[in-house]
């Protein structure tokens, strides 16, 4: 999406390896922010942020316990 003030790009990988190899790509692309889906969780940002030196800011969406039952649904 490009709203001509901010652009974003989503990126979908199969494996959170596979995340970490694009969050490469895309600090030396010259990102300034990377948000992980929630299903990341706190382990993987943070191996996130030791892949890219902490180059860009990296979050992840999180999910109150609300959502859980629906959230497992959609990836089982």
């Amino acid at each position: 999406m490009d709203t001509g003030r901010c652009r974003t790009v989503f990126v979908e990988v199969e494996t959170p390896e596979e995340a970490i190899e694009v969050g490469r790509r895309l600090v030396d692309e010259g990102v300034q922010l990377i948000e992980l889906c929630g299903g990341f969780g706190p382990v993987w940002a943070g191996r996130a942020i030791e892949a890219i030196d902490g180059a860009v800011p990296v979050g992840t969406v999180g999910y109150g316990p609300e959502a859980v039952d629906q959230v497992h649904a959609i990836f089982s």
